[in-house]
């Protein structure tokens, strides 16, 4: 094995007869050739058998030739006991003289590694890809290219550890040294093995920067309680969380192996791993989607309509909302788990939307299909259209996730225009309105409205109404289209809340104001881009 050079003889000869398997010998010899992990297992087994005949070989000629030479040989005799020699019983680890090169041969056959528990055996067979690869394409989803993850037992890393002390007693020995951060690891060597097989048979090319990822999780129910001594030596790195069923992660097992003395790890973990009964289980295979967003803007016509659902204390207030209406489509024709909905502002359930609409944004959740093209995503907007005369959309269109942001932006330094119909309780005139056409600029303060404050903090907000523009209609009725500043309370600017909103129109008008209808006239946020529709 050309890879592998006289060094890493004792290596190969001690983890074979400990029970390691080919892949992970590699691994402990800091091969980094990718080819050679994608070697069929049994060539890999036949190819390590023959470097050692062949270094065994070699060293017996040289041996004969040379009376009293310093021998490279391992030895794992030892006449002193050392705190490095014991097994977790406090006890010498009893392994197989590597001069017997028949017992390596016999342990090279062990079923299961002890050290990766089949991770590099089995589930590199072309059988397990092709589970997988049924798993993605019974799941219909739309991907070009794909990115693998795979979740690891946390034993993995004690046996890892135990394995990595053994061979670096022995290399000190020889004058030679491993350091931890050399051998190349599992996940990695995993990988290399299984992107190109994963490849070819989806056909797709691995991406490390792809949205479709494909996870698997594998376990090890036989050996799960190996990493539990590692909570009496370091409780500190265990700690329960919400979202974890176990105290016992990947991370919090890594916190602690840095953390524990090796003396200390040695005395509760055997040395070399004990040898497994079982391989590791694929507990699950999953595939996931990036999230896609869709953006437009939407006209909301009735004054009978939440902009989201209306439900108070776990009864629902009316039967649909405009986020439904829109993403009840959306959601079927990509397929997606689930969605949210955000949009720049949001109006109360009495009031419309009109002119050029609101801008929104629809982040879909796993969704199988994710290529549409412009025109589907016109006929896409047609059938939403179609489906209610609540509701209307325009300018839908995929976007990035960071585009969004320009959508908020708008939400408190843009500007909107209204148009609110208003009663007053005494007569007026058209010129007792007519001084409110020359006021602009109006610095308002508005302290959290009452009927708002079971939701947002108690504040007060200055605002500014920038122009106002009013229009008679009779003795207690006028309209007043207002540009103001986002985030405005205009109903609350028109009645005053009790004195909450100073000034208001009916402090300005000295008599009381209310409003009956409120319409958006225009949301001055230039997003999404308009298309021609």
């Amino acid at each position: 094995m050309s890879s592998l050079t006289e060094k890493d003889r004792p290596i190969v000869q001690l983890l074979l007869n400990t029970g390691t398997c080919p892949r992970c010998i590699l691994r402990f010899c800091c091969v980094g050739s990718q080819a050679v992990y994608r070697c069929p297992y049994k060539d890999l087994m036949k190819d390590l058998k023959e470097f050692l005949k062949n270094n065994q070989e070699k060293e017996d000629t040289v041996c004969s030739d040379v009376v009293d030479p310093p021998c490279k040989r391992m030895r794992l005799e030892h006449t002193e006991e050392r705190p490095d020699d014991l097994n977790h019983n406090g006890a010498l680890q009893q392994i197989p003289s590597v001069n017997n090169e028949n017992t390596a041969m016999e342990n090279s056959a062990v079923e299961v590694c002890n050290v990766c528990l089949g991770i590099l055996q089995e589930f590199c067979e072309v059988d397990f890809v092709k589970k997988v690869c049924q798993k993605v394409n019974s799941a219909d989803y739309q991907f070009t290219s794909f990115v693998f993850s795979v979740s690891l037992p946390p034993q993995l890393s004690v046996r890892e550890r135990a394995a990595w002390l053994l061979v670096k007693q022995e290399m000190g020995k020889l004058g030679l040294s491993l350091a931890k951060d050399d051998i190349v690891q599992l996940k990695e060597a995993y990988k290399w093995i299984i992107h190109p097989q994963l490849s070819e048979e989806l056909g797709v090319p691995a991406d490390g920067k792809s949205l479709f990822e494909i996870s698997v999780v594998f376990a090890h129910p036989e050996t799960d309680e190996e990493c539990h001594f590692l909570a009496t030596a370091c409780p500190d790195c265990f700690k329960p969380a919400k979202n974890k069923q176990s105290v016992f992660t990947r991370m919090a097992v890594i916190k602690a192996l840095e953390k524990i003395k090796e003396d200390d790890f040695l005395k509760h973990f055997p040395c070399p791993p004990s040898l497994p009964k079982n391989l590791c289980v694929a507990l699950e295979i999953q595939c996931n989607n990036g999230a896609v967003f869709v953006a437009g803007r939407y006209n909301k016509y009735s004054r009978n309509l939440p902009q989201t659902p209306w439900i108070i204390d776990g009864e629902r207030k009316l039967e649909s909302s405009v986020e439904e209406l829109i993403s009840g489509h959306l959601m079927a024709e990509f397929k997606a788990d689930s969605f949210n909905f955000s949009s720049s502002g949001r109006e109360d359930v009495d009031v419309r939307t009109l002119g050029n609409g609101r801008p929104f944004a629809i982040e879909l959740v796993n969704p199988r299909r994710i290529h549409f093209t412009a025109e589907e995503m016109k006929g896409l907007q047609q059938t939403i259209n179609d489906s209610s005369d609540k509701i209307q959309v325009r300018d839908l269109q995929l976007v990035t996730r960071e585009a969004i942001g320009r959508m908020k932006e708008g939400e408190e330094e843009k500007t909107k225009t209204y148009s609110a119909l208003i009663w007053t309780d005494k007569a007026i005139r058209k010129e007792d309105i007519a001084f409110l056409d020359d006021i602009k600029e109006l610095k308002l303060d508005q302290k959290t409205p009452l009927r708002v404050l079971h939701r947002r903090p108690l504040a007060v907000r200055c605002r500014i109404i920038h122009t106002m523009k009013s229009e008679y209609i009779d003795e207690h009725h006028f309209r007043l289209h207002l540009k103001s500043q986002a985030g405005t309370y205009i109903k609350e600017f028109v009645h005053g809340d009790f004195g909450r909103t100073k000034p208001s129109i009916g402090s300005l008008l000295n008599r009381t104001a209310d409003i009956l209808e409120l319409d958006v006239e225009s949301v001055d946020v230039d997003w999404p881009p308009t298309l021609d529709n």
